[in-house]
C-alpha cells in the first residue's frame, strides 16, 4: 500500500469515527434525564407554553426527523444556537476554541522539551544520580492532582512572589501577533510578554503529567533500543555514542512516543476542565460544564463534536508521522 493510499484510508475511518462521535452526541439528548425544555420555560410554566417552546424548538418531531435535520445542519455548518443566550452555537465554541488549543499546545511543548532529554540522560545513566533523580521527578508528576499542583503554583509563584497572573487570558497569541505586526515591535513584545505570562502557570500545570508520562516512555524505550543488536553493531563500527543514541536509538524510542503525544493532545485540545477552572482559562473546558450546568444543548453538543473532531484529526497526524517513520506501518 502506498503512503498516499495508507492517509486516503485512515482519512475515511475518520469519517466514520466522526459521524459515530455526532450520532452518540446527539442521543445523549434524549438518554439524560431532563428536558431541554426545562432549561427555557419559567418554573410556572403552563403545559400549553411549554408545548409551544417544544415546537419552536423542533423537539416535537420524530427521532429520526430530528436526527437527519441535526445531520443536515451540521454539514451546512450550523450547529443551532444556544437556548439561554440565543447565540450561534459554533460562534460561540469557536470563539472559546483557540484557548483551549493554545494551552494544549503549550503543555505539550513543556512536556516534549522536558520529558525526552530527561528520559534519554535517565537511560544512558543509568542506576545514576541522574537516573534515580528523573525517576523520581517523573513518579511525582504522575502522582500528583493538577488542581492541587494549579493551587500551589498559584499560591506560590502569583501570590507569594508575584512572578504571574493568577488568572485569565490577557491575550491571545494570533492577537498578540497582530498587535506585533499593526502597531510595532514595542506593544507586540509586551502582548507576547503578557501572554507568555498568562499561559505559563496553566501550560505546566497540564504539562507536568504529560512530562512524566514521555520521560518514563522515553526511558525504558531507549534502554530497549540500547539493547538491540544493531546498536552493538554501530558501536563496533566505531560510530560516535552521541550519534547512536541521538540518530538510531532515539529515533526508533520516538515511534511509540509519538502515538502517546498524539493521544494526549487530543485529551488537552478536550479541554482540561479543571485546569481551567484552576487558573479561569477560557477554553472548551469551561463552555462544556456551563453548558452542561444550565443543560444548553445545542452549545454541549457543539463543544463535543469540536473536542471528537480535533481527536480524529490529531490521530490522522499521528498516522501520518508514525507511517513516515516506520514504513511497515504502511505495509500492513
Amino acid at each position: 500500500m502506498s503512503y498516499g493510499r495508507f492517509l486516503l484510508k485512515r482519512g475515511f475511518q475518520g469519517i466514520l469515527v466522526v459521524w459515530g462521535v455526532v450520532s452518540i452526541v446527539f442521543m445523549l439528548r434524549f438518554i439524560t434525564p431532563g428536558s431541554p425544555v426545562d432549561a427555557v420555560a419559567p418554573l410556572d410554566a403552563s403545559a400549553e407554553l411549554r408545548q409551544r417552546i417544544a415546537e419552536e424548538l423542533g423537539l416535537n418531531q420524530p427521532l429520526y426527523v430530528q436526527y437527519l435535520d441535526y445531520l443536515w445542519a451540521l454539514l451546512h455548518g450550523d450547529m443551532g444556537y444556544s437556548y439561554i443566550s440565543g447565540i450561534e452555537a459554533s460562534q460561540m465554541v469557536f470563539t472559546k476554541l483557540p484557548a483551549t488549543v493554545e494551552l494544549a499546545v503549550a503543555s505539550s511543548l513543556v512536556a516534549i522539551t522536558l520529558s525526552i532529554p530527561l528520559g534519554v540522560i535517565s537511560a544512558t545513566r543509568r542506576h545514576q544520580p541522574a537516573d534515580y533523580a528523573a525517576t523520581t521527578f517523573s513518579l511525582v508528576g504522575i502522582s500528583t492532582p493538577n488542581f492541587w499542583l494549579g493551587i500551589m503554583l498559584v499560591l506560590l509563584l502569583s501570590v507569594e512572589f508575584g512572578l504571574f497572573p493568577t488568572s485569565g487570558r490577557a491575550y491571545g497569541f494570533i492577537e498578540a501577533f497582530r498587535i506585533l505586526a499593526a502597531q510595532g515591535v514595542s506593544p507586540g513584545l509586551d502582548a507576547l510578554w503578557q501572554w507568555l505570562r498568562h499561559i505559563f502557570l496553566p501550560a505546566v500545570t497540564l504539562g507536568t503529567y504529560f512530562t512524566a508520562l514521555i520521560t518514563r516512555l522515553t526511558r525504558s524505550g531507549m534502554l530497549e533500543e540500547l539493547g538491540q543488536s544493531y546498536v552493538q553493531a554501530t558501536r563496533a563500527k566505531g560510530l560516535p555514542e552521541s550519534l547512536i543514541r541521538y540518530k538510531h536509538a532515539l529515533r526508533n524510542t520516538l515511534i511509540p512516543v509519538i502515538t502517546v503525544l498524539g493521544l494526549q493532545l487530543g485529551t488537552l485540545i478536550g479541554g482540561a476542565v479543571i485546569t481551567e477552572a484552576v487558573f479561569s482559562w477560557p477554553g472548551l473546558g469551561t463552555t462544556l460544564i456551563n453548558a452542561i450546568n444550565v443543560r444548553d444543548w445545542p452549545i454541549l453538543q457543539a463543544t463535543l463534536v469540536v473536542i471528537g473532531c480535533g481527536f480524529v484529526l490529531v490521530n490522522l497526524v499521528v498516522d501520518a508521522v508514525y507511517a513516515y517513520l516506520d514504513p511497515q506501518v504502511v505495509a500492513e
